[in-house]
């Protein structure tokens, strides 16, 4: 007997109609979370006592909380600017110059790999850009040129 047989019975179809949930007007606006209302009640007029606690366990060698304490003051650094000679990317050949010099800061340590892979995803679509302007210009061209006269 395969699976679709044994739930055959239980089975009972489409219960909203199609494109219309049981909530129509669905969760209001700014609705909080029963549980996290909860927590904050529980932990409310707590926060520095619970700080405190946390920094002088940290003090007293708790690896954890020291953890807890440094990413509070320091929290890593998800994206930063990058700074480097990138020349300007007017056609094709100047995106061409523009990645070269990207493997160049990657070279010399100015821009590590995964930000290089980031950036030179904004000149590849920059680039392509470019192509598909100068394709619209050239097929332009080409159906004003086979335009009777």
């Amino acid at each position: 007997m395969t699976g679709a047989a044994k739930t055959a019975g239980k089975q009972r179809g489409r219960p909203f109609e199609k494109g219309r949930s049981g909530n129509p007007s669905g969760r209001p606006q700014g609705s909080r979370n029963k549980v996290t209302l909860a927590v904050e009640e529980l932990l409310d007029g707590q926060a520095e006592t619970l700080t405190q606690k946390a920094v002088d366990m940290a003090l007293d060698g708790d690896t954890t909380a020291l953890r807890l304490c440094l990413e509070r003051l320091c929290p890593p650094r998800k994206d930063r600017p990058v700074s480097f000679a990138l020349p300007s990317i007017e056609s094709s050949a100047d995106a061409k110059d523009a990645m070269a010099a990207l493997v160049t800061a990657v070279a010399g340590g100015d821009v590590t790999p995964t930000e290089a892979q980031t950036v030179a995803a904004v000149i590849e679509v920059q680039r392509r850009v470019m192509e598909t302007e100068d394709h619209e210009k050239r097929l332009r061209a080409l159906e004003e040129k086979g335009k009777p006269k």
